[in-house]
């Protein structure tokens, strides 16, 4: 890992490195110097992302074909996680605590169990999402957050 910070993108941030939206500046530049996490299924999520701008007509299916192989290749160089059964029941309890949409308590609790494994190797978290409730969880259950549509000049 590069540096001693992390930064774990959940799909909401990761969509930014490849569509020009608030907070794309910063996710690229973060996305080239530092460490990112990644919950496995986010791939799906960027893929369905991609493909719903697509049927809205926003985007060129040539290009979504592009972007997509794009993020599949860059994905190599994340750590990916897979969430195991702890996961899911970490997940389960967060809902009860926040409300979180599934896949929202999947990537909190995917982000969690990492945090906890990097402290022990003097490493630190940042979780990133463009979702405010998701934020506000985050910052709820003790990890720095960013939210990059509020970073400035985050264009």
């Amino acid at each position: 890992m590069r540096g001693r910070a992390v930064f774990y993108l959940d799909s909401s941030a990761l969509v930014k490195r490849y569509l020009p939206e608030p907070g794309t500046r910063w996710v690229r530049h973060i996305s080239a110097t530092a460490s990112i996490a990644m919950a496995e299924f986010s791939i799906v999520e960027v893929a369905s992302a991609l493909a719903r701008r697509v049927r809205m007509g926003d985007l060129d299916p040539r290009l979504c074909d592009d972007l997509l192989e794009a993020f599949l290749q860059d994905v190599e160089g994340y750590s990916v996680l897979s969430p195991n059964r702890g996961t899911v029941l970490l997940a389960v309890e967060l809902t009860r605590r926040h409300p979180l949409r599934a896949y929202d308590a999947l990537q909190l609790a995917t982000a969690l169990q990492l945090a906890d494994a990097l402290r022990s190797e003097s490493f630190s978290l940042t979780f990133v999402s463009a979702d405010e409730r998701l934020c506000a969880a985050a910052e709820q259950e003790g990890l720095p957050t960013v939210n990059p549509n509020s970073v400035a000049n985050a264009g």
